[in-house]
């Protein structure tokens, strides 16, 4: 008896009813312990998945067209911010370092607001997948999107299931060239639409795809244009139900969130089984309404049967529910053999019982205190955002420098943040320090400073305070505290920074 047999029952001699039931004979054994070991990774069976046609069907197409036109278009919607300033709505403003969308501005100190946005996301995707099942995978996720765009150019080209069985068949013509060739081709225009709308979402979209067209545009564009068309041509074209299955965490993930009261993809099976072929001059009676036509199968862009039950491949797309519908209206039978169903519902059909839905459980109720909880928390910090950013950092080197009179001199580099979309004047200004001046460098003579920053934009000045000597006697020990006050003009608006003030020891 080999390790392997000796580890596992299932291929042992001694049970060879165990091994006939799991369709286990002694060559597959064989196989299995060939030292080689390429025969332990099953090889990809090209998956040609039939038009569906019907509700959910439809649902995608509306889904696709709208993903990926909000995808493609939004980079070129403008919104007026002023002049002088970035028209584009959406824009990851590198050079800046803001994110723009719409009216909100988010700088780097207020990345928390990202945090927040993604927190919410993912619990918001935690809640219906609680509710619906893996929505997510089998509508909106990029992966399906954009599989579903490749399919349907695919199926333009070389026709639908049967014909492209039929094609991959044949040896290659000039015909198999062409529309294969066209297939390839279509795809690359597609990858490098959507490798070209993503670079256009970090520079204003007129000017870079000017730049671009014309080899002027910064490396790192091109760059990144051709990771995202390399990376969406090949997961969306070729490896598609193979990015699902082997790369992607989620499938593995969710199935914590599935509970009985989770509305699946689900076989009916108490309605469809015993399953088998009918004729029209056959009744109905002893058997169930499946006539095994394997619609369902065909259809699936992942290769599965829906009426195995439950399995980590099934993105819940329902194309199987189309499909079979179809059918079940052929022979005059009642549809949704296969339906978004629930297994808590399920148990109670196959006793006569009715749909029972669940929507309100406790995980369901969990998940939505957690968005309202952490939206309350982001809807807060939206509204006491601030339109000014006053930040202080004193120099170190030196700390203090003594002037000819006695008085001590700190020096610090003082940063303005205006956020708004105009221009704004600020006067600056100092408290905590009896007899402290404050000048900035280029203006020695104001007592009150005054200092213009642009719209939307950070200024940065050096600032002098200067403590004559005999204040310094009222500072105990080395240093005391300062309070920078950055006061607009136009409407008397304060924002303060707290720093020290350093001295010689006493």
């Amino acid at each position: 008896m080999s390790t392997l047999e000796a580890e596992n029952p299932f291929l042992s001699d001694a049970k060879p009813d165990r091994q006939a039931a799991h369709g286990i004979d002694k060559i597959d054994v064989e196989a299995v312990n060939r030292k080689d070991g390429r025969e332990l990774y099953a090889g990809r069976k090209k998956i040609y998945a039939k038009r569906a046609r019907g509700v959910f069907r439809n649902i995608k197409w509306l889904v696709m067209v709208a993903t990926t036109a909000v995808y493609y278009l939004l980079p070129w919607l403008r919104w007026d911010r002023g002049p002088g300033l970035p028209d584009q709505a959406v824009l990851m403003d590198i050079g800046q370092g803001r994110i723009l969308f719409f009216n909100l501005a988010i700088w780097p100190q207020e990345l928390y607001l990202v945090t927040g946005f993604l927190v919410l996301s993912a619990l918001a995707l935690f809640l219906f997948t609680a509710i619906a099942g893996r929505v997510w995978c089998g509508y909106l996720c990029w992966q399906t999107v954009w599989t579903d765009l490749m399919i349907a150019v695919e199926r333009f080209w070389q026709g639908d299931r049967n014909a492209r069985i039929l094609l991959d068949k044949q040896p290659w013509t000039a015909s198999k060239i062409w529309k294969k060739s066209m297939t390839h081709a279509s795809w690359l225009v597609i990858a490098a639409a959507t490798g070209g709308a993503f670079i256009l979402y970090f520079r204003d979209a007129p000017t870079l795809a000017q730049e671009f067209v014309t080899g002027q545009a910064p490396l790192p564009s091109y760059l990144f244009f051709a990771l995202l068309t390399g990376f969406t041509y090949l997961l969306g074209g070729i490896a598609r139900e193979q990015v699902c299955i082997y790369m992607c965490p989620w499938p593995r993930i969710q199935g914590a969130m599935f509970d009985a009261d989770s509305l699946l993809v689900t076989y009916r099976d108490f309605r469809g089984e015993p399953r088998g072929p009918h004729r029209k001059s056959q009744g109905w009676e002893g058997r169930g309404d499946c006539i095994d036509c394997n619609a369902c199968v065909a259809v699936c862009p992942m290769g599965i049967d829906i009426r195995d039950g439950a399995q980590l491949e099934c993105i819940q797309c329902a194309l199987c529910i189309d499909a079979c519908n179809e059918i079940m209206t052929k022979i005059n039978r009642p549809q949704n053999l296969i339906a978004y169903d629930t297994f808590r519902s399920l148990e109670s059909e196959k006793k006569g019982g009715g749909l029972k839905m669940r929507i309100l459980r406790p995980r369901t109720l969990l998940y939505s205190g957690l968005i309202l909880f952490v939206g309350a928390i982001v809807g807060y910090a939206l509204l006491s955002k601030t339109v000014l950013e006053l930040n202080v950092i004193a120099e170190r080197n030196p700390l203090y420098v003594q002037l000819s009179d006695g008085s001590i001199r700190n020096a610090y580099s003082v940063k303005i943040l205006n956020k708004q979309y105009q221009e704004h004047t600020f006067a600056l200004s100092i408290e905590g320090i009896e007899g402290a001046r404050l000048t900035i460098l280029g203006d020695e003579t104001s007592e009150r400073p005054l200092v213009k920053v642009v719209p939307d934009d950070l200024r940065e000045i050096k600032a002098y305070v200067t403590v004559p000597k005999d204040a310094l006697a009222k500072i105990p020990g080395d240093k005391a505290h300062l309070d920078f006050i950055a006061t607009d003009v136009a409407d008397g608006n304060r924002t303060t920074r707290a720093s020290n003030f350093r001295k010689p020891a006493q």
